[in-house]
């Protein structure tokens, strides 16, 4: 082999890695795209579906935990679960119940597109609880980040509080408290996965939907709710919800964020609540105005903003 062919091969044999890890890349980020594309429709599912809110959230989970089971026994993905983990399995479960709840029920009083955005408001309650008690410095970003969440939302809204409906004024206190829940919920399943010990995605999910369709359950139960699915508009709106907003969208999500940068993800999954309002724009009818659309792309700039306030420099 000549000198030029040796320092080809080398050149070749470096390039390699660098060429995997930037396919590794482009294929994490299109799974986070795909992901939060399929997770985008959740409203319009719980919309089309004509069921009370809490009967949609129950089927949600429960038949997502079918498809997440049936995952599970694929990939062999099982764990060992104690007495502990089963504890804050639980918790996490009645903390997603009570998101869902309030999710739901936001989603038929302003649609599914603006209850999505305030459910995401959930990164500033995260980003302020790592402030105030895990001792993450407060960043410029994040102080930027909180008026201009509230501006954005009040060009969404076009009123003053006292000239909203009622039912107006009750889905968006239900999206703040969406926001609240979810954040638990997170928290929750983050210590889930940093115990030390091996995390079964699929099962623990499983697991966690099991736990969140047991409380909504008994929710339907007291409040007297119906089990019955009406017709099959609702049967196949239900069956999507379950399958890729529990299952196929958290699932691509969750696998691919740890291979791209976090600034980057949040980015990416800014696309769930713009597509979410653009669908409530598209199939709904919802009226909107220019600066309507102004208040949400300035909304969809905070919550990335705040997404990031945390994020450590790369």
């Amino acid at each position: 082999m000549t000198t030029a062919e040796s320092k080809f091969t080398i050149l070749v044999l470096q390039y390699i890695p660098k060429m995997l890890t930037r396919v590794s890349k482009s294929k994490a980020i299109l799974h986070v795209l795909t992901g939060a594309f399929l997770i985008s429709f959740s409203g319009v599912w719980v919309k089309v579906a004509a069921v009370p809110p809490t009967t949609s959230a129950f089927y949600r989970v429960f038949f997502g935990c079918i498809f997440l089971l049936a995952a599970a026994l694929w990939k062999g993905d099982y764990m060992k679960v104690t007495a502990a983990r089963l504890l804050f399995i639980i918790v996490c479960g009645l903390l997603f119940a009570l998101d869902l709840f309030c999710w739901h029920a936001s989603i038929h009083f302003i649609g599914p597109g603006l209850a999505t955005v305030m459910g995401n408001f959930q990164v500033f309650v995260l980003a302020a609880t790592g402030i105030l008690f895990f001792g993450e410095p407060l960043r410029l970003r994040f102080i930027l980040a909180i008026p201009l969440a509230l501006f954005g939302l009040f060009l969404v809204v076009g009123a003053r509080w006292g000239t909203l409906t009622d039912n107006y004024q009750t889905g968006l206190l239900l999206g703040l408290l969406t926001a609240i829940f979810y954040s638990g919920f997170l928290l929750t399943l983050r210590k889930i996965q940093s115990d030390g010990k091996h995390y079964s995605f699929f099962f623990t999910l499983m697991l966690i939907s099991l736990a969140c369709a047991f409380f909504l359950g008994i929710r339907m139960v007291i409040a007297g709710d119906s089990f019955a699915i009406p017709d099959t508009a609702s049967w196949i709106s239900l069956m999507n919800l379950g399958l890729f907003s529990q299952c196929l969208g958290w699932a691509l999500i969750a696998n691919a964020m740890p291979k791209i940068r976090a600034s980057f993800t949040g980015l990416i999954l800014l696309l769930q609540p713009a597509l979410a309002f653009v669908w409530d724009v598209l199939f709904f009818a919802r009226p909107t105005d220019l600066t309507n659309w102004a208040g949400i792309l300035l909304t969809l700039t905070a919550i990335y903003l705040g997404l990031t306030a945390s994020a450590k420099k790369e």
